[in-house]
């Protein structure tokens, strides 16, 4: 709860300050033994109290946030990453009106027939720039799942690179649970296009489940021109000016917001009608009606290739800005110490922002404007403080920062990077992979921290393990640095990986900032300790941290970073996919 009102801006900013100031007093030698709780516990009171109003992204209580990691790098020595020589890098978030054209063509046996937006088909608001392309390997997968767990892989054994991926069955097989599983059944089209590789993927119209999630990465392209929506503003927190939402708003309607380039190449992933499908499955010699009644039904489907078909897809969308926003990302940067491989990097990363706080009153027991989930009996506090989500990676990320900027450097630089608006859609994660203030091919990988500061449930059993996720999927080097980074610790962690499973209840890999950076081919691990009863509750606070738990976390990612960071060699990218799960121990075969 809050335990008084700052009455000012002001005054929130000059409370900032003393803190930072006294926080500041204490230094450090560096090395990985100068990561320590009562460090964390003490950064942490700041970043997580009332003061700062649950850090919503665009918010005043974000700038301040900002302000107080760039003041502690700026004592401990670390350089400035951002824009125009400062710690802040502005991210430029996008309100754009979409006018979309786009439409597949079917080609099969002799017979043609175009479906446009609106008319049969549906594409997404965001497709990326224009394009056209044709493919002539269409690959009906059934549910279109990979779900181990009931014994259902429509991928088993299927090469689906390049390919368009036809599925059917909103509700997926038989053995699913439309609450539990409602992430596995609504990512089908990601599933194809982001795993599997799809050049396409056509379903049918889908219920929604959960926030809905932004438009898929693009691929990797050359150096990224300006960013959108015109120039950069000077880069810096805007802390020290008037509060947010001073002066007269502007609120058009808007079909998306991206902070990403709207040329982008993106897979498209279309929404087909009755109509479409029937014209499709027909023209291969299949029957649609008898596919659809069994998808309905959930009984098994079969997997085929629709043979002498042909889909060409013209992606044609207009876009209109019709609002412009900022906010800033924290970057900051060690040099390493090789002349040659100082101009690589190892990026670190968390999010500093939260979910804001409660706008409404209490109304029949019930919190009104709530950003997030209420625990029952702490209905009077509006604020949602985010101690572990992700002030705990947030803090770990500051102490990484103070241990290699005073201790002994590595032969590649240290690239340090707070997101801001993660909660919102990884905003400034999507933003610096498009426009990275370091080139990112010179990034040879990316450890991201979001939630490590408590135990999964909050188990006793947990209070020793971390989950790692995506550490194999791209690098499988960079998987076994990883378990030789532990293996040294003075006390080792259990590390598991069991929500790397790409058939994971939550896909966690697709959740956090690491997934704009593996997107783009860069080898990630992702590092957190799983979702406990405060998980986006206004009662995730300070006082349920543990902070040695969380200590040693940060041990584990310097550890790892330095072993990256002195490799003569970048860690190979094999993209071998996802092979550690729950069962998984040890370093995996190279």
């Amino acid at each position: 709860m809050r335990a008084h009102r700052r009455t000012t801006w002001l005054l929130g900013a000059v409370t900032g300050a003393l803190v930072a100031a006294a926080a500041l007093a204490q230094g450090g030698s560096g090395g990985r033994d100068s990561i320590t709780g009562p460090d964390l516990r003490q950064w942490l009171s700041y970043i997580a109290s009332d003061d700062l109003d649950g850090r919503a992204a665009l918010s005043e209580g974000l700038a301040m946030a900002g302000g107080y990691i760039a003041d502690h790098l700026r004592e401990w020595g670390v350089k400035p990453g951002g824009d125009h020589g400062t710690y802040f890098q502005a991210v430029v978030v996008l309100g754009v009106k979409s006018a979309n054209h786009s439409s597949v063509t079917v080609e099969a046996n002799g017979q043609r027939r175009t479906f446009v937006q609106g008319e049969g088909v549906e594409f997404p608001a965001n497709v990326g720039g224009k394009r056209t392309f044709t493919v002539d390997r269409v690959e009906f997968l059934g549910y279109g799942m990979s779900a181990p767990f009931i014994d259902h892989d429509d991928y088993a054994g299927r090469d689906m690179k390049g390919t368009v991926v036809i599925w059917l069955g909103t509700r997926g097989p038989k053995g699913l649970d439309p609450r539990e599983h409602r992430r596995l059944i609504s990512g089908r089209n990601r599933m194809a296009t982001d795993q599997a590789g799809a050049a396409a993927v056509i379903g049918p119209v889908m219920p929604r489940f959960g926030r809905p999630g932004a438009a898929p990465a693009g691929a990797p392209g050359a150096a990224a021109p300006s960013p959108p929506g015109g120039a950069r503003p000077a880069a810096g927190p805007p802390a020290a000016g008037p509060p947010a939402g001073f002066g007269r708003q502007y609120e058009p309607q808007v079909d998306f917001t991206t902070v990403q380039r709207l040329d982008d190449v993106v897979a498209p992933a279309v929404t087909g009608s009755d109509e479409f499908f029937d014209f499709l499955f027909k023209a291969a010699g299949q029957d649609y009606a008898d596919l659809k009644a069994k998808a309905e039904a959930q009984e098994p489907l079969p997997s085929f290739t629709l043979r002498n078909v042909k889909l060409t897809f013209a992606i044609d969308a207009d876009y209109e800005v019709v609002r412009t926003q900022y906010s800033h990302n924290v970057v900051g940067v060690v040099e390493g110490t090789d002349p040659v491989l100082k101009d690589t990097y190892v990026a670190f990363g968390a999010h500093y922002d939260h979910v804001g706080y409660a706008t409404g009153p209490i109304v029949d027991g019930r919190r009104q404007g709530a950003p997030g989930r209420v625990t029952p009996g702490a209905e009077s506090d509006r604020i949602w403080n985010g101690a572990d989500d992700d002030g705990s990676g947030t803090v770990t990320l500051m102490a990484l920062a103070r241990a290699y900027a005073q201790g002994p450097k590595p032969k590649r630089s240290l690239l340090f990077v707070w997101h801001t608006g993660e909660e919102r859609g990884l905003w400034g994660s999507r933003y610096y992979a498009d426009y990275p203030t370091v080139p990112l091919d010179h990034v040879v990988a990316q450890l991201n921290m979001d939630m490590v500061g408590r135990n999964r449930d909050d188990k006793p059993s947990e209070e020793n393990t971390v989950y790692l996720v995506g550490s194999d999927r791209i690098s499988t080097e960079l998987h076994n640095l990883d378990e030789d980074a532990n293996a040294s610790l003075p006390r080792p962690l259990t590390l598991d990986y069991e929500m790397n499973d790409p058939s994971d209840l939550e896909q966690v890999y697709y959740r956090s900032d690491h997934y704009s950076y593996a997107a783009k081919g860069i080898p990630i691990i992702f590092y957190t300790t799983g979702l406990h009863p405060d998980y986006h509750a206004n009662t995730d606070e300070v006082d349920r941290i543990q902070f040695e738990k969380m200590a040693r976390i940060g041990q584990l990612v310097y550890e790892t970073g330095w072993k990256v960071a002195d490799l003569d060699h970048a860690p190979a990218r094999d993209n071998k996919g996802p092979r550690a799960g729950k069962n998984t121990h040890g370093k995996l075969a190279q």
